[in-house]
């Protein structure tokens, strides 16, 4: 016979409060005892499973969704959590949303994030390390992960923005914890997109020690593919701001015949040497003054 029984529970446990609305039981009734894992707590029996379900929509008066499971900190430094332990009762992954660090040093966390335990043979062994973010309590998300690789396998990933918006992958310098001071940014800006392939075009941005954009040491156009070397305007295919340019290793065609493309350049101590057509060079004499 399946017995359905209403269960309010309250688990006091270290990480917060753990409210359980309903519990499904099929022929047994729920049996509760003492944790042996590592920390303590109420142990549900072993293999049976909560079932949780509700019919309320959005409660606009309250401000969130209908809460089956709420866990709550007390005390400004409490780290409520969901842990998941291995089969020795030790902790390895977990996650966790709280507001003070560990450290009153430190700044406010305020944060829901995912936890993975660091190498047993590294320096904090067997210790759980945040592994990504998700701050609250402010209007832009700012995500943030932690000594970690990224790897996109067959896909791809993608930053998009709305008319007027800068797309940008910045590379930062990071110290005191979160502080970052930009030092490169690639960016997709924000021009406006008048059709003809116009707007949206690539830069690359500088940066000094203290984080303040210096300038962009190069640019494509989107509409015509020119490349800016120090400027955001080509109007050429290359298009230098500046005085000079450098070809640092010197070449010599065999004969007026040697294999080339046209328009390379190439130059030795004595000549300059133009491409003029496939294979075809000529030269000019180079003299001093």
């Amino acid at each position: 016979m399946k017995v359905l029984r209403a269960v309010s529970l309250t688990l006091g446990l270290t990480f917060g409060v753990f409210s359980i609305v309903h519990a499904e039981a099929s022929g047994i009734d729920p049996q509760f005892t003492n944790s042996r894992l590592p920390g303590g707590g109420i142990e549900v029996p072993h293999n049976q499973r909560f079932q949780l379900s509700t019919d309320q929509q959005w409660i606009y008066s309250q401000g969130h969704l209908s809460d089956l499971i709420r866990l709550q900190w007390t005390a400004d430094r409490a780290k409520p959590a969901i842990s998941w332990a291995d089969e020795t009762g030790q902790d390895k992954t977990a996650i966790v949303s709280h507001a003070k660090a560990n450290d009153p040093e430190q700044q406010d966390h305020n944060h829901l994030s995912i936890e993975t335990t660091m190498s047993p043979t590294g320096k904090y062994p067997n210790q759980l390390f945040t592994r990504f973010e998700v701050p609250y309590d402010q209007d832009i998300a700012e995500i943030r992960t932690h000594s970690a690789n990224l790897n996109v396998v067959d896909g791809l990933m993608r930053i998009a923005g709305s008319v007027g918006v800068n797309r940008d992958v910045q590379l930062a310098k990071t110290a005191n914890g979160n502080v970052t001071t930009p030092r490169w940014t690639v960016r997709a800006d924000g021009t406006t997109e008048s059709g003809a392939n116009a707007g949206s075009n690539f830069r690359i941005i500088r940066y000094s020690d203290s984080g303040e954009e210096m300038d962009t040491p190069f640019s494509i156009n989107r509409s015509n593919g020119n490349v800016g070397i120090g400027n955001t305007d080509a109007t050429a295919k290359l298009d230098v701001n500046g005085d000079r340019i450098r070809i640092r290793k010197s070449a010599t065609p065999a004969s007026s015949s040697a294999p080339g493309n046209v328009g390379e350049i190439v130059w030795d101590s004595e000549y300059l040497y133009i491409c003029i057509a496939p294979n075809k060079w000529k030269r000019t004499e180079l003299t001093s003054w």
